[in-house]
């Protein structure tokens, strides 16, 4: 059983979804509702089901792209959990369906505002693994598309702020399209062209949420963003000296994981310096599941 459920973690990417409850807790804090949280049960539930949700939808769509490509992972990829034997093709499909559909009823057990964004997310995080993945242009906006709906997941928490703050899924988006476009040269190596594009999309990240953290005189962000722009910059340049697979796949990771900073960042440019505090810590456990389990 213990080793089932090993196989099933392999699958579901323990690092990578960790990541996700940082992008929850980063809307959360955007919306304020941090500010008026009290030390009760109740006053936890709306932060626990949200979390609860995005943990089901990601880790679904993770178990989906390895279904959607056991045929292509026995070729590029054949230690990978499917194509290696240690779990068929019927019980990842199980898994994953058991996991979108999780998410989601745990979005709706809060608000309907919310189930329709983890539909929504459930929807765009299938039509990537199975089709605009292999688009050149698509799919890095698709996957991007995913990780600013979680954060609006996390906003949901208020309706007003989601209504205010809906455009700020705008930057998730251009950050998850550039950590895509260099993951494209994981496998065979990449060109060049991607990474410096990656490398200018990561700085126009960068410069926005520095640019809400002024307008909110929030300047404590810094804090969060030297370290973020530190973790993601310097692999990349490693891969951009040496474009071969090992390097991007590095600088992969370490944009995934950095994620978590850019949450951080975020959460603080909104005055939520403890929340920040307490995403910044689940770093560690990242990387943690991250030399336990593939990140990508």
């Amino acid at each position: 059983m213990a080793g089932k459920l090993t196989v099933y973690l392999r699958l579901m990417r323990p690092a990578n979804i960790v990541t996700s409850v940082a992008d929850v807790l980063a809307g959360i804090a955007i919306s304020g509702y941090f500010y008026h949280l009290t030390f009760t049960a109740n006053s936890f539930y709306p932060v626990v089901l949200l979390c609860l949700s995005t943990i089901g939808l990601y880790g679904g769509g993770i178990v989906f792209n390895d279904v959607f490509d056991a045929e292509l992972d026995k070729i590029e990829r054949p230690e990978r959990a499917i194509p290696s034997g240690l779990v068929s093709l019927k019980e990842a499909s199980f898994l994953g369906t058991f996991l979108l559909l999780w998410g989601i009823g745990f979005a709706f057990s809060y608000s309907n505002h919310a189930g329709v964004i983890a539909v929504a997310i459930a929807f765009f995080a299938l039509l990537y693994n199975k089709i605009s993945k292999h688009i050149k242009f698509i799919g890095p906006l698709n996957m991007g598309l995913c990780r600013g709906l979680n954060l609006l997941l996390g906003i949901s928490v208020s309706v007003p702020m989601l209504t205010q703050f809906y455009y700020l899924a705008v930057v998730p988006i251009i950050y998850i399209f550039s950590i895509t476009m260099i993951s494209q040269g994981e496998v065979h190596g990449g060109n060049k062209r991607n990474l410096y594009i990656g490398g200018v999309l990561y700085a126009i990240v960068i410069c926005a949420i520095l640019y809400f953290a002024i307008s909110q005189q929030q300047s404590e962000a810094v804090i969060f963003l030297v370290p973020f722009a530190g973790m993601i910059y310097w692999p990349l340049y490693n891969a951009i000296q040496n474009p071969i697979g090992p390097n991007i796949g590095k600088a992969v990771k370490a944009g995934v994981i950095s994620l978590i900073l850019m949450d951080a960042a975020w959460a603080a440019a909104f005055g939520g310096m403890w929340a920040a505090i307490f995403i910044a810590c689940l770093l560690s456990v990242s990387m943690r599941f991250a030399k336990m389990f593939a990140v990508t």
